[in-house]
């Protein structure tokens, strides 16, 4: 017996059939970076292909080459940039490098490859992308096609960074040629029409994370992650469960112990925080996670829906990505990205 992740493909689609109707005549690119945000980008990014999307995002040149033979005649910009020592990948693989420093703009002018390339501007990050003093390096390319930035603060609509950050690039993208624009992620792309420009670059919402987290979520549920019920235990008042004995029991409680742990992205701030759905019913862990191990109290839950052999949502409609980020203090990345590879997936088209 081991865990499950549900990822529904249809779910998906109309994400981002949802994304490219709220931003026409705007452009959509997938962003499909860490294998699909986890999920497995060969499947994801057919799926999306096959309804149209025909521009993605990654990180690493590697995954570009990964996904290229699933989508020939889409356009794959690589975020990280360009390397002289893949400049063979660059060229073979037709990527669009987005170049973040002047010594990438030099290296790949460098090349004497003609492809077109992407330009990345800072306008607050501090992340990537080139400074005010250096935006005039991008002068030297022939071939843009593409501008962009990224917001620090996207999903927090109200945060007057937002605001600015976009001042600060429609003023510093003047001083290129005219191409292409786009500073909008997931966050971006719900904060209102000055934000969309030619092009957005949805991630976590295609998967069904919120875009503005803590409000209401326009999205679809993607995922469904399913653990087995390995065994169950009766335990008394003042009885300890876990690592540390940090659960201890007020009164009889009933305890099942899910195949499921920290090595497969459960993480272990969620001990003590977390819940697993077990017949509808939630239920928190009980005790610290385990490598392999999460126990949860059951107590509650419907005596039929409890035994040996038997199933516990962890993500799902019910109890959601976000859910499961603010049990654990993180972000809903964090939790989807984790989810290891001892977790099986299957995918279903609705």
């Amino acid at each position: 017996m081991s865990a499950l992740l549900t990822v529904d493909l249809a779910a998906l689609v109309q994400n981002a059939q949802q994304v490219r109707r709220r931003v026409g005549p705007a452009s959509m690119a997938a962003v499909v970076k860490a294998d699909a945000y986890g999920l497995g980008a060969a499947q994801v990014v057919q799926a999306l292909a096959m309804a149209g999307c025909g521009q993605f995002f990654v990180a690493h040149a590697a995954e570009a080459c990964a996904i290229r033979p699933f989508v020939p005649h889409a356009q794959i910009f690589v975020l990280h940039g360009f390397d002289a020592s893949a400049a063979g990948s660059f060229r073979d693989f037709r990527l669009t490098p987005v170049l973040n420093t002047p010594g990438q703009i030099k290296a790949y002018a460098g090349t004497g490859i003609t492809l077109p390339a992407a330009v990345h501007i800072d306008t607050g990050m501090a992340r990537l992308g080139l400074a005010p003093d250096e935006i005039a390096a991008a002068l030297s390319l022939t071939n843009i096609a593409l501008v962009m930035s990224h917001l620090a603060c996207g999903d927090d609509p109200a945060s007057p960074m937002n605001a600015r950050q976009l001042a600060d690039f429609n003023a510093a993208r003047q001083s290129l040629p005219t191409a292409p624009a786009s500073i909008a992620a997931s966050g971006g792309t719900f904060l209102g029409s000055d934000f969309l420009l030619d092009l957005v670059r949805p991630g976590i919402c295609l998967y069904g994370g919120a875009p503005h987290p803590g409000l209401p979520n326009p999205m679809l549920p993607v995922v469904r992650l399913t653990a087995p019920i390995l065994q169950l235990r009766e335990i008394d008042s003042g009885q300890s469960a876990g690592y540390g004995a940090t659960y201890v029991a007020q009164e009889p409680r009933r305890l099942a112990t899910l195949g499921i742990g920290y090595a497969d992205g459960i993480l272990r701030s969620a001990s003590n925080r977390g819940s697993a759905l077990v017949g509808g019913v939630r239920c928190p862990f009980a005790g610290r996670v385990s490598m392999d191990l999460v126990i949860v109290d059951v107590t509650d839950a419907p005596r039929d829906a409890v035994f040996e052999g038997g199933e516990a949502v962890l993500i799902g409609p019910e109890l959601t990505l976000d859910m499961a980020a603010e049990a654990a203090g993180t972000a809903a990345y964090e939790i989807i990205t984790r989810l290891g590879p001892r977790i099986a997936r299957r995918y279903v088209d609705g």
